[in-house]
């Protein structure tokens, strides 16, 4: 995200999540998808560029639409026992074909967001707003809807 009002409302949320936790968002540059490339062969470039920068202490929550679907309340309570077992959790966007099956067996936790497809950006808007929305609800906070 180079700029426009999706990475203004991020990094409000960011600001916002920063007193319950520290955050730190990373890219990765999306692999070109070439005609005679395998959509196979993509994916794996993309992800390997992914798993390097995750390490091996990391809790990851890969997005994925064969995930498991929660609600607030519940992913808050999943984020809220998963924190405190583990000092980093790292939340996994993969690229617009998916992840690859080294990243999918590497992630801890499928997460489907929606069935819905939306834009990357928006993922990681909606990806932020439930971590702020499950800080929120973890310490009895009001939350304007």
């Amino acid at each position: 995200m180079r700029r426009g009002p999706l990475l203004d409302l991020c990094a409000d949320y960011h600001k916002r999540i920063k007193p319950y936790h520290n955050l730190e968002i990373l890219e990765v540059k999306d692999e070109n998808i070439v005609s005679n490339d395998s959509e196979t062969a993509i994916k794996q470039r993309e992800s390997a560029r992914v798993l390097k920068l995750i390490r091996d202490d990391e809790y990851v929550i890969l997005l994925d639409l064969e995930g498991k679907e929660y609600d607030s309340p519940a992913f808050a309570k999943y984020l809220d026992n998963t924190l405190a077992k583990y000092a980093k959790i790292c939340f996994v966007i993969a690229g617009s074909l998916g992840p690859s099956s080294e990243l999918k067996a590497r992630a801890n936790l499928k997460w489907k967001l929606s069935s819905l497809t939306f834009l990357h950006q928006m993922c990681r808007l909606l990806v932020l707003e439930q971590i702020y929305r499950s800080f929120k609800i973890l310490n009895n906070e009001t939350y304007h809807k």
